[in-house]
């Protein structure tokens, strides 16, 4: 497999993105270090090969957004919105994340493997996000399809105006959101649970976990019906 170092230090981050948009061939499979990063953003956006990129260092805002088929793995923390809006492949934060983690992911994993901020996978539109440690206040926020496993804690509003998407709870809660409610666990549940804890490299028990979805009660909203929000 070729290897390739870019330097930010020496390289712009212009640069390096350049390259990774035009300089690949359809099914490119190179593995890519990014040197220095010290914090900068957009790192490794829009990536729509099979390369694995590592960052050894903390990234900024944005890092891995978009992204389609590459595996990124940071060695360090990630500003606001890592991965936002991925497509497929994997992000993999060795340390936090910021606010807004996952946003809009279809598909794909996103493993963090400290804690993430607010926000975590607000809008959830498919993909797969592990947190090995807590996450704080509207995390899961109108997540419609795809699962969130959080091993720590949550803060407010977990998972509010949840669609069809489904959170795997291990710590605490501070509250909940507007129709989310917690539900039995099924073998099924188990099982996505074992698969996606293996995958993120974590080995919790699966039967820790608490499942929380959407109680379907904002699905039909009648204004005109006094409903209690």
């Amino acid at each position: 497999m070729e290897r390739m170092t870019f330097d930010l230090a020496s390289t712009s981050l212009t640069e390096m993105n350049t390259f990774l948009h035009k300089g690949l061939e359809e099914g490119d499979k190179r593995h890519i270090s990014v040197l220095n990063p010290d914090g900068a953003h957009n790192i490794a956006v829009g990536l729509n090969h099979p390369v694995t990129v590592e960052v050894h260092g903390h990234a900024g805002y944005y890092a891995g957004g978009m992204n389609k088929h590459a595996r990124v793995v940071i060695h360090g923390s990630a500003g606001t919105g890592v991965a936002e809006n991925m497509m497929s492949g994997s992000v993999h934060v060795k340390g936090f994340a910021s606010n807004g983690a996952g946003a809009t992911a279809h598909g794909g994993l996103l493993v963090i493997d400290g804690d993430a901020g607010l926000r975590c996978g607000i809008s959830l539109k498919g993909a797969d996000i592990v947190v090995g440690g807590s996450v704080g206040s509207f995390s899961g926020f109108m997540a419609q399809a795809g699962r969130m496993v959080i091993c720590g804690d949550a803060g407010d509003a977990l998972g509010d105006s949840l669609y069809e998407a489904v959170i795997y709870l291990r710590g605490n809660v501070k509250s909940l959101g507007a129709d989310a409610q917690f539900e039995d666990m099924t073998d099924a549940d188990y099982a996505v649970l074992a698969e996606l804890l293996s995958k993120a490299g974590m080995d919790h028990d699966p039967k820790s976990f608490k499942r929380i979805a959407s109680a379907r009660t904002l699905y039909h909203w009648n204004a005109d019906a006094n409903q209690e929000y």
